[in-house]
């Protein structure tokens, strides 16, 4: 099946790629704030007590959570309004080219999904073989 150009295969790959990188970037993420967490904690302890130098930790990831929810509301923004006359219909566009053009417009919004997508293959991995077994699959013909 040819999808501009490429193969399915090819754009179903490239796709899956897109995922285990972004997965990637996450998990480094999540290491960085937990080192961080750990590094506050450990600077604070002598100072502050274990009670404090713990509360100041809760306080500085949650700086971070806010840091990166504000990050991507920004990326998403507010809805626009358009008028009737500037409203022309789109070109009728593929689920690979819409998702490919999601994923640039709100690749934050698209790091989330693919760690959850990667959760989820975590958790179920026979849905996992489904969907590759779906991707891979040459289309069925109606009989």
């Amino acid at each position: 099946m040819e999808l501009g150009g490429l193969t399915f295969k090819i754009v179903a790959r490239k796709a899956m790629m897109l995922v285990g990188a972004a997965a990637a970037l996450a998990a480094c993420a999540v290491t960085a704030v937990v080192a961080l967490a750990f590094t506050v904690y450990a600077l604070l302890r002598e100072v502050v007590g274990p009670a404090g130098a713990a509360a100041c930790v809760v306080g500085v990831v949650c700086v971070i959570a806010g840091l990166a929810a504000f990050i991507a509301y920004r990326q998403v923004g507010p809805p626009r309004r358009l008028s009737r006359d500037s409203v022309s219909s789109p070109p009728r566009m593929s689920t690979v080219d819409r998702i490919a053009q999601a994923v640039r417009d709100r690749p934050i919004i698209a790091a989330g999904a693919a760690l959850a997508a990667g959760l989820m293959a975590l958790r179920n991995p026979v849905l996992v073989a489904a969907v590759v077994r779906a991707l891979t699959q040459p289309p069925r013909t109606r009989r």
